[in-house]
């Protein structure tokens, strides 16, 4: 077997010991809650895993432009049970996402299959890049015996 040394993963664990955080052993929310983020078209997709959650427990919330997901991963309870090995954290988990300007707020949807959680996030039309069609003005026909004129354009 070959062991690599990964100072930044002792440092993880010391800081997780430190300050209530880390890896997902010790029950880091981040890590708890891993996610993937991606732009498709007009909209933006997230997927989160929450295997072992109740999609009961999730909620998800917009505050001005922050989106939250906070989830509740119950601890079993047996009495009968001798633990032999526990990584898999419990507890509430919360991830915060600043939204940008140019998004859709109130047309995310939500959708659960299989323990991920899916957020599609729509770009606002606004926001959408579009063309702008440029028109070619035709020439003012004088019509025989009328006297109009095209309205003139002036600078002021």
């Amino acid at each position: 077997m070959v062991l690599t040394f990964d100072p930044f993963r002792e440092f993880d664990r010391l800081a997780g010991q430190m300050f209530g955080t880390g890896s997902a052993v010790s029950g880091a929310a981040g890590l708890a809650m891993p996610m993937d983020l991606y732009r498709s078209g007009d909209h933006f997709v997230l997927h989160c895993d929450l295997a072992g959650v109740d999609p009961g427990s999730v909620q998800i919330d917009v505050d001005r432009r922050v989106l939250t997901i906070r989830a509740e991963r119950s601890a079993r309870t047996d009495d009968d049970v001798q633990w032999l090995r526990r990584e898999r954290p419990t507890g509430t988990f919360e991830r915060r996402l600043t939204l940008g300007d140019g998004l859709d707020l109130d047309k995310i949807s939500a959708t659960w299959q299989d323990g991920v959680l899916t957020l599609t996030i729509p770009v606002a039309e606004a926001a959408k890049p579009r063309r702008i069609e440029i028109t070619t003005g035709k020439q003012h026909e004088v019509v025989e015996g009328s006297t109009t004129q095209a309205p003139a354009l002036t600078e002021s």
